[in-house]
């Protein structure tokens, strides 16, 4: 349980907020590539840690990340002309290059030297994995951009669906390494099979155990932590556990445990306080991870259909997240469509913010209680001018994933040189690791 002055401390991310200035340490998601996907294409209006930002690609293909207002009047760029390698302010004409520099500025005499003495603030650049980065913090304190752990390498399939949420980062972030809540909200979607592992259909994931209290074990780590939990599994519980390892990456990344055909994680953008963007990933190989159409008509994340044209979505407490009452009482655990609906429906009835001083947690919430103990006691050392968690040598190493097995009791989960989910060639028995133990 958290203060209020703690729970402040996690949440907010506003102005000079000390978590907020932290996340700025970070290379961080501003929107997905196919929304700037055209040369000259429409500007997309973003907003990361409360500051309002335009995205554009230029005429020769390059990506800029501004400050959304212009530097002379402070109009919005977004409604900008994208032309001739520059975005032109409506107002008064005046153009920005992707870096900032003002190249244009046709309101002021043909003789004036303003343009030289004015730049807008632009922001570092990189594309991967489906997403532009911008990184916002110092020039001085920017690392080496690097391939995240859930996009390795250039010929992974990254598919994203994106939802804009109205309430904190960080509750969204507790769902995502919460594994106890998935035999419960999920128990639908997630069904217990007589399977070697977890397994992925069309329309149902497949987990080998009936159990739904997991027990936790934390290891943390420089980079955030890794958990397993700790399940019965159908066959041979006497001899074997079923164990579900999940790894999160300060300061708002999950790597989930995947399936036997591709890999999943979540990234969660705070876009301000109250407001976030949340990225639900399937990342692996070309041929055996869903295309995008596939992925959000499966988690029912389809831009038209759940969400508005801005990735809001339609489902909200007013209509009760479109709760079937009567699939309910036919058996669906609780008749919201598409599991990530079911998180997006806990979360929001939170609040805004929830209020953690208020809650009673168990030893099933091991993992959540790490996670804020470690980002509290990381933003209180940043602000004592120390490195932000997980950057410099503390990074995490590149062959860090998740994975999901059946072990015998014997084996030490820690013990484990998880690999991630690529293709058929991996064993059968326990598709998503290789069991032989780490190097000490």
């Amino acid at each position: 349980m958290l203060t209020r002055e703690e729970n402040d401390l996690l949440c907010r991310v506003e102005g000079d907020a000390p978590m907020g200035q932290m996340m700025r340490r970070y290379w961080t998601p501003v929107c997905l590539i196919e929304e700037v996907a055209e040369a000259d294409g429409t500007p997309v209006k973003a907003k990361v840690l409360g500051e309002d930002l335009v995205v554009f690609r230029d005429t020769d293909g390059r990506v800029g990340v501004m400050d959304e207002y212009c530097p002379h009047r402070r109009a919005s760029l977004v409604f900008g002309r994208n032309e001739n390698c520059g975005l032109r302010c409506l107002y008064h004409g005046w153009k920005m290059d992707v870096e900032g520099n003002v190249i244009e500025m046709v309101s002021e005499p043909a003789a004036s030297v303003m343009a030289q003495k004015v730049k807008h603030t632009a922001y570092p650049v990189q594309e991967w994995g489906g997403f532009v980065w911008a990184y916002l913090g110092p020039r001085e304190t920017m690392p080496e951009f690097r391939p995240p752990n859930w996009a390795p390498v250039a010929d992974a399939r990254v598919t994203i669906a994106k939802v804009i949420l109205p309430c904190n980062w960080a509750q969204i972030l507790e769902g995502a390494i919460d594994s106890a809540h998935s035999s419960s909200l999920h128990s639908s979607d997630m069904v217990p099979a007589r399977v070697d592992g977890a397994k992925a259909t069309d329309s149902l994931w497949l987990r080998p155990s009936t159990d739904k209290a997991p027990r936790l074990q934390v290891e943390r780590t420089g980079y955030g932590f890794r958990y397993a939990a700790i399940r019965r599994p159908i066959a041979n519980a006497n001899v074997n556990d079923y164990v579900r390892q999940t790894v999160f990456v300060a300061p708002a990344t999950a790597l989930i445990p995947p399936n036997n055909l591709y890999n999943v994680a979540n990234i969660n953008v705070p876009m301000d306080d109250t407001n976030t963007a949340f990225y639900f990933i399937a990342w692996g190989h070309p041929e055996q991870t869903p295309d995008t159409a596939t992925w959000r008509k499966f988690l029912r994340q389809c831009v038209g259909e759940d969400l508005d044209q801005y990735y809001r979505p339609l489902r909200n407490v007013d209509n009760r997240f479109w709760q079937d009452r009567a699939a309910m009482k036919a058996g669906n655990f609780t008749g919201i469509t598409g599991f990530p609906n079911q998180d997006v429906a806990m979360w929001l009835t939170m609040g805004p913010i929830a209020e953690r001083w208020r809650e009673r947690l168990g030893a099933s919430d091991l993992a959540i209680v790490e996670f804020r103990k470690q980002m509290v006691d990381a933003v209180q050392a940043f602000a004592r001018g120390e490195p932000a968690i997980g950057t410099g040598d503390a990074a995490i190493p590149a062959e860090v994933c998740s994975f999901q097995a059946i072990i015998p009791k014997t084996t030490d989960w820690r013990e484990f040189s998880a690999q991630y989910v690529w293709d058929q060639a991996m064993p059968a028995l326990e598709p998503s690791y290789s069991t032989q133990a780490a190097s000490s």
